[in-house]
């Protein structure tokens, strides 16, 4: 019957290796201690993990890899085989490759074949609109079991021969806030044990005028030696403008539910960063909430970090409880979210 509710029946998440904290990091990148002081007080983020071997410069994982291991253990938390999923999507910033298509991959390692597939080229709100776009489908009855993916895997664009000491702010602060993993979440038109009612997911394009905040290239054969920084970001601007916009989506969530801040038990802020994750819950501000972050312990994984916070915020939902999910992109400062309800 088209208009079901939809469900979120399970999570599963992966993670590549063991954990890097600040000091291999400025290690591996040959860097005074002064550098490790300066994560410890401008980021905050405390370890990551890396596909990358900070020793050889070898990829040990790629995001295909990570991204089975995920939906493997959100098929199998669900109780869902392969042959019963009707959809799969996933949001990502960085593909294995252009072509074939990592959601793809995905699917078939994990035995699923004979359905739609769809891969949403996105930042930090490419899981959200993966989310977005199984919830519709659901809702209108299209289909009625979607695996849902979301990662990242920045290893392309790490290399160990750089003089680290001479990188600009903008290209530096991306080594140290990123870092690899892959989620996925089973969505069902049925409800099941444990199961989270997700009442609607948001995606909004804004920032009209605005600069990007963040810059990813791709390189081809032809402009692989332009001399263009691969990863650029203005932490600036988006120090200023991404708690603003974060104010926004709560505000508008909380409207469209009828719901007041008050009836809030769980708030997922964006994790970009320890340091920016708590000036965001100030501006916020919703007392007594109960706030679900990884980035201390997992870094900013892009696309995966809302199934990390889902994983944690699930368990501990109990009938009754309300979260909403936040999520800003700032390469075009898009503004997504989710509204959940443990019924």
């Amino acid at each position: 019957m088209v208009g079901q509710e939809v469900h979120i029946r399970s999570v599963g998440t992966a993670l590549p290796g063991s954990p890097v904290d600040n000091a291999a990091l400025t290690k591996a990148f040959r860097l005074t201690p002064v550098f490790e002081q300066w994560i410890d007080a401008f980021v905050g983020t405390r370890t990551r993990y890396l596909a990358l071997d900070l020793v050889t410069g070898e990829q040990r994982y790629s995001l295909a890899d990570l991204g089975e291991t995920a939906a493997r253990r959100a098929l199998e938390t669900a109780g869902v085989a392969a042959g019963q999923v009707d959809l799969v999507v996933m949001g990502t910033s960085m593909p294995d490759a252009l072509l074939p298509t990592t959601v793809n991959v995905i699917a078939e390692r994990a035995g699923i074949t004979g359905v739609p597939g769809y891969q949403l080229q996105s930042g930090c709100s490419g899981a959200m609109q993966a989310l977005d776009l199984a919830h519709q489908f659901l809702l209108a009855g299209r289909h009625r079991t979607a695996l849902v993916l979301g990662g990242d895997v920045c290893a392309k664009h790490i290399d160990l021969s750089l003089d680290y000491s001479g990188l600009p702010p903008e290209e530096m602060v991306n080594m140290v806030l990123f870092g690899d993993g892959a989620g996925a979440a089973v969505l069902t038109r049925e409800p099941g044990p444990g199961s989270v009612l997700l009442h609607r997911a948001f995606v909004e394009l804004s920032g009209l005028g605005q600069p990007p905040g963040q810059r990813l290239e791709w390189y081809g054969l032809g402009d692989r030696d332009s001399g263009t920084p691969a990863v650029r970001e203005d932490f600036k601007a988006i120090a200023d403008l991404v708690p603003e916009l974060s104010v926004d989506i709560l505000a508008r969530l909380l409207k469209e539910q009828d719901w007041q801040p008050a009836d809030l038990d769980f708030l997922l802020p964006p994790q970009l960063s320890v340091r920016m994750t708590e000036k965001i819950m100030a501006r916020l501000d919703v007392p007594g909430v109960r706030e679900v972050s990884c980035v201390a312990e997992t870094g900013n994984t892009g696309n995966a970090l809302p199934f990390f916070q889902l994983e944690r915020a699930l368990p501990e939902m109990a009938p009754g409880d309300r979260a909403v999910a936040v999520a800003v992109e700032s390469s075009r400062w898009i503004k997504a979210g989710l509204v959940l309800e443990k019924a």
